[in-house]
């Protein structure tokens, strides 16, 4: 028999207490942004009962329509709904933080004994993994999406697009968004979003944010609020931005991360794995900060730490900067570790400024939001886009010296299995990481 239904809401809860809990979510946010969000719900909605199920999702409706990690997002959003300003600035930093520290150790330890057998040996397993990962992610992201003909023809079109063509990813999401624009005029039953996380289940009781709870007054919308916040963000972007600019140049790579992060943070619609093919334009082929296996090490490590998928982004930084030698050839861990934090601030920056922005106009209708045709056209692109990423990283694991080189049949025999693993018996990502480096270790140290 079920334990009865609570009658009364939970006692308040003061900033520091929820500054607890935001902290310890930072360091247990495995699972991507699935897993991430589920976490939440299960503690914030069900157990805690902080914020009521449909105020949950009404929230988590909006961080999906912005770019950015939405897990990230969301938690930022109700530490803003409980405790104004810098309670959103809590919970969205300290969903970031532990990320930030664990990878710039893990990225310190690839770049100094990623030479190592054993070490060459898990990274040699831990590559065609992660393809396979990708893989699953445009068919998870895919199965939820490509509900009709259209998205289907929109996700083939991405992909020739960026695959063949060579197109930009700033233009294929703009393409998409607009195709979604008008396809929504045309032919609105083709664009209905497809998937999402699902609709109002049984209440969980009442909760400190319940459904009727009166939007309190810091989250009220008013133009003069909106101006300021505006103006905030504007001038700590662009102090950051000049202050860079005034240390190392426009063009000097600290600068130029700063830059083309900022860029890259207004993009990742449909999550990390779409932004990852401009990243590859970027920071691989364009500025040459990392190499196209280092880019695909990276991400492993992004997929086995918690926070969100994105700050495999710090990674590129770390690598860029030790490899750049920014600070001289004897402090390659200071120019690394600068250059990671400086491209998590201007990844991140974004973030914050639409939902303490965007939230009092959120706040202010509790109907379903509009405009999704557009986000669902994008995101069949961003199918597409996934698997030309998983074309890339295949070919750089199965051919590492090139077309002309010898395949490699060991890599092929793990990625076939970790696909297995995925796929047939949907194990998790972070056992299939860890099974994949210990083979790729084992065969590379008998071999």
């Amino acid at each position: 028999m079920p334990p009865p239904e609570p009658v009364e809401p939970p006692a308040p809860i003061g900033f520091w207490q929820a500054f607890a809990y935001w902290l310890k979510l930072g360091f247990i946010s495995f699972g991507g942004p699935a897993g991430q969000i589920a976490l939440m719900h299960q503690e914030l909605v069900e157990r805690r009962r902080w914020i009521s199920e449909k105020r949950f999702l009404h929230a988590l409706n909006y961080c999906m329509l912005l770019p950015g990690p939405e897990a990230q997002q969301l938690a930022t959003y109700i530490g803003w709904l409980m405790h104004r300003t810098w309670g959103g600035i809590a919970a969205g930093v300290l969903f970031v933080l532990p990320s930030l520290f664990i990878l710039v150790g893990l990225s310190w330890a690839y770049m100094a004994y990623g030479q190592v057998p054993a070490v060459a040996g898990l990274l040699y397993g831990v590559k065609p993994a992660v393809t396979a990962i990708v893989l699953f992610a445009a068919w998870r992201i895919g199965s939820r999406v490509l509900k009709n003909a259209w998205l289907w023809a929109i996700a083939v079109a991405a992909f020739v697009a960026i695959f063949a063509l060579r197109l930009p990813f700033p233009l294929i999401v703009l393409a998409a968004g607009a195709i979604g624009y008008f396809g929504s005029r045309f032919a609105p039953a083709y664009f209905a979003a497809g998937g999402g996380h699902g609709s109002a289940a049984s209440s969980a009781g009442p909760a400190l944010i319940d459904d009727h709870t009166p939007t309190p007054q810091h989250a009220l919308f008013g133009w003069g609020r909106f101006a300021r916040v505006l103006a905030v963000f504007f001038l700590l972007w662009l102090g950051a931005l000049g202050a860079l600019t005034a240390l190392y140049g426009w063009h000097g790579a600290l600068t130029q991360m700063a830059w083309f992060f900022t860029k890259a943070a207004l993009l990742t619609f449909g999550g990390a794995y779409a932004v990852l093919p401009y990243v590859f334009q970027g920071a691989v082929d364009h500025y040459q900060w990392l190499s196209a296996t280092q880019m695909i090490d990276g991400l492993a490590l992004g997929e086995t730490t918690p926070g969100p998928l994105i700050m495999v982004v710090s990674f590129v930084g770390f690598v860029g900067g030790w490899g750049q030698a920014l600070f001289g050839p004897e402090a390659p861990f200071a120019a690394g570790a600068a250059a990671a934090a400086v491209v998590t601030f201007f990844t991140f920056l974004p973030s914050f400024l639409f939902i303490l922005l965007g939230g009092p106009f959120i706040e202010s209708t509790h109907g379903n939001l509009k405009f999704t045709a557009p986000l669902t056209a994008i995101t069949a692109a961003v199918v597409g886009v996934i698997v030309n990423l998983a074309v890339f990283f295949a070919y750089h694991v199965l051919w590492p010296a090139g077309l002309s080189g010898p395949f490699e049949i060991a890599s092929a025999v793990i990625g076939v299995l970790a696909a297995l693993a995925l796929f047939r018996f949907k194990a998790g990502v972070i056992p299939v990481v860890l099974a994949s480096a210990l083979t790729g270790m084992a065969w590379q140290l008998l071999h």
